[in-house]
């Protein structure tokens, strides 16, 4: 029997997925707080630019705020990725004393812990134990003016290393399903999967932006013969493709090629791009709520602890540990996600119905 939680059991509503509108119907949002960020208009900056530290610093000080406590004076923050996590945790600490942690299970290393000036560095989530007593030599608290700000995808859920891949698993499903209904018969499943799994690497993110919705509105326009891959990879190889927003505007004009369902999805993201809107694929997002919680929960209890690291998206025993842990000092806890709302959230129709947003879906604990 593996234990069962949801993530509100530690961060209540207290979290924020990229929009950054805090679920928490009381606090701030970034249209409230956008101006005080350093940004030059209104946008949803990404997770490594100093506007996103900003919003969230703001963010955490009105949480402290209703709970009636003083002001924060330290911050601690839990994370996955060095460069990405780590640049928002360097970004937070112009605002707040902080120290953070980064880990992965890379059990073909021997275990081992580097500091990296503000960031403990490891390679087992078991280190995360370590990390509080860290913190106090470095002369941060645990107490009421403190507060800890957790990563959500492949930290406090899908840790990285041990149980990520179910969480990429979700998205790609996303991306096939929406690709295939628009394209109907002619969709060519090889074809698809050769198509997202070169663009998907790093080497291509000058060009998508390592933005899922880009990546699914790309294989759309060549799976849909608007952009064949022949060309795709001949105008990539000569430089000749330097954006997405390029990329769309030659798409726009073959639309005449376009037949019904590729030109309503064309129409979609042309407009929310031109909106200056970071997840311009809506309707892809929304089906990634689906296939997302779809892998939560659904395996049975019985199922050995290797088909469920391979099937099912997991909380992170470890984190959940030193949240609760460190709720119990006092602690103020807060979530951050990448993930769009429109991946995490409930759509309003379901959510007359019952339907829960990711952080109030019943997850098994492992760890």
């Amino acid at each position: 029997m593996y234990p069962k939680a949801t993530l509100a059991d530690w961060l209540d509503d207290r979290i924020v997925y990229r929009n950054l509108v805090p679920c928490q119907s009381t606090l701030p949002t970034l249209q409230d707080v956008w101006r005080e960020t350093g940004l030059e208009a209104y946008r949803v900056p990404r997770k490594t630019e100093p506007a996103y530290a900003a919003a969230v610093s703001r963010f955490l000080a009105a949480a402290q705020a209703a709970r009636g406590a003083s002001p924060l004076r330290n911050l601690l923050f839990i994370g996955d990725t060095h460069m990405n996590d780590g640049t928002a945790a360097r970004n937070l600490a112009a605002h707040l004393p902080l120290r953070g942690f980064i880990g992965a299970d890379r059990l073909g290393e021997p275990e081992e812990v580097k500091y990296d000036g503000i960031l403990m560095v490891a390679n087992r989530w078991k280190r995360l134990e370590d990390f509080p007593d860290w913190a106090h030599r470095e002369g941060l608290a645990c107490d009421e003016q403190t507060a800890v700000l957790i990563d959500i995808d492949k930290t406090f859920v899908g840790a990285r290393g041990r149980n990520d891949r179910v969480i990429d698993g979700a998205r790609v499903a996303a991306v096939r399903q929406t690709v295939e209904e628009l394209l109907g018969g002619s969709f060519a499943e090889e074809g698809f999967r050769a198509v997202y799994d070169e663009l998907n690497k790093q080497k291509y993110h000058h060009f998508t932006g390592d933005n899922q919705d880009y990546l699914a509105y790309i294989c759309l326009m060549v799976m849909g013969d608007v952009f064949p891959a022949e060309e795709l990879w001949t105008e990539l190889n000569a430089g000749r493709l330097t954006g997405f927003t390029q990329f769309v505007t030659l798409c726009d004009a073959r639309r005449q090629q376009m037949e019904e369902g590729l030109a309503v999805a064309h129409r979609e993201v042309t407009t929310n791009v031109r909106r200056g809107d970071p997840t311009p694929f809506k309707s892809f997002r929304y089906r990634e709520y689906f296939t997302t919680v779809g892998r939560m929960d659904h395996l049975p209890e019985n199922t050995p602890e290797a088909d469920l690291l391979e099937g099912e998206i997991l909380i992170t025993a470890e984190v959940a540990r030193l949240a609760q842990k460190l709720s119990d000092m006092g602690v103020l806890t807060f979530g951050i996600s990448d993930k769009p709302d429109e991946a995490s959230l409930s759509p309003k129709t379901l959510a007359k119905e019952g339907g829960q947003p990711i952080h109030r879906t019943v997850m098994k604990v492992f760890g």
